[in-house]
């Protein structure tokens, strides 16, 4: 895979909105289609439906082109691990186990999230199509990659989508030492009319996990409020989790919020655990991650879960009047004053300037990326 240039800094994915990341000293650029193809042949190697490892891959790479670097290609090492400990079911069964007009359980068969995670949110459509709106729960499932792509695929049918995951128990709530709850994502994507869609995708911490693997891949610090070390103390320690430390919620500390990230990342374990017959709590198992390769000895449910949800815009008005609506609400929020050097944004707008940038540009991915795309490359035989 050739490549392009020397790239010395980038912008992070904020969920719509400006956050300068720190500086990235040795990246390189890349063309999407060729890492797509890449991407496509390793998932592939390890026994994936050509169908199958088509839709991964282009949902990796759609983190990538959006921003999301931590949720790309830097995790397909990550899923490969999953295969080698016996986690992940390359062919899954896919199947609903229980389900009433507007509502279904799915069983993923261990498979990848990546490819569950669509099954159920097209599952959520189809229901919504008949019922008004359509929900699923999903067990039995693994990491799923960003939310966003899943919650996005409503836009396609003019609907409203909604997607979360728990995920491995690297969160710490508030005043705790004990780590309880995933970084549980929450992503919706909303149609407009002449403007683009409205799309929110955050994690309920103060970062995702994947952030704080980047600054330990540079040995840089992390920011205060991101992280606590064993003790339950603030500490800039990009290894801290690693150390018996905990990701802290969104808001940080109890002064500034940290009891409502806990609360949103409660839902979103509770939906996507508790009520699919899915791992939760600290019973979530890790994603293939350096470090946290462990399974709880005790188990609760089965597999990571999933909630995805669809409604439909005319189940409560006119669609026309509802995209209209929308177009004004986000242009009134783009036209507000803003701080100087600063402009307000609308969830999503961040992501597109990305994918244009990077469409044309390249993707940049760090050396220490590279080089483990380059290791699957030498053990499955496909050029890098």
């Amino acid at each position: 895979m050739q490549e392009i240039k020397k790239y010395a800094h980038l912008y992070s994915y904020g969920g719509g909105y400006m956050e300068k990341a720190p500086v990235y000293k040795t990246m390189s650029m890349y063309k999407a289609d060729k890492i797509r193809k890449f991407t496509e042949q390793v998932f592939k190697s390890i026994g994936c439906p050509a169908k199958d490892a088509r839709l991964a891959a282009d949902i990796l790479v759609s983190a990538d082109l959006n921003g999301v670097d931590s949720h790309g290609v830097a995790r397909l090492a990550g899923y490969v691990r999953l295969y080698d400990h016996g986690r992940l079911n390359p062919a899954p069964e896919i199947k609903v186990i229980h389900e009433t007009p507007s509502t279904a359980t799915v069983d993923g068969d261990r498979g990848l999230g990546l490819v569950v995670a669509p099954y159920a949110m097209k599952l959520a459509m189809k229901k919504a199509k008949k019922t008004g709106s359509g929900w699923v729960s999903v067990q039995n499932s693994n990491h799923f990659g960003i939310a966003g792509y899943h919650a996005s695929l409503a836009l396609e049918q003019d609907m409203i989508g909604w997607a979360m995951t728990n995920a491995a128990p690297l969160v710490v709530p508030t005043f705790s030492r004990e780590k309880l709850l995933g970084t549980n994502p929450i992503a919706v994507a909303v149609p407009a009319g002449e403007q683009p869609a409205f799309l929110a995708d955050f994690a309920t911490t103060a970062v995702a996990y994947g952030k704080m693997e980047i600054l330990q891949r540079k040995g840089e610090k992390a920011p205060i409020g991101w992280v606590q070390d064993e003790a339950g103390n603030p500490t800039d320690n990009a290894n801290a989790v690693k150390e018996g430390g905990g990701l802290l919620p969104l808001g940080g500390d109890r002064e500034h919020g940290s009891h409502k990230g806990y609360g949103l990342g409660a839902v979103v374990d509770i939906f996507s655990g508790v009520l699919s017959g899915a791992n939760f709590g600290p019973w979530v198992p890790p994603f293939a991650t350096a470090g946290f390769q462990g399974v709880a000895a005790e188990q609760v449910g089965r597999g990571t879960g999933h909630f995805l949800g669809a409604m439909r815009i005319d189940g409560f008005r006119p669609k026309e009047e509802f995209k209209a609506h929308m177009d004004k609400w986000i242009t009134r929020f783009r036209s507000a004053k803003a701080v100087d050097g600063q402009s307000v944004q609308i969830p999503g707008d961040q992501e597109r300037r990305y994918k244009a940038e990077r469409l044309a540009q390249g993707i940049p991915l760090n050396d220490k990326v590279v080089e483990s795309l380059a290791e699957l490359g030498e053990r499955f035989g496909i050029k890098w």
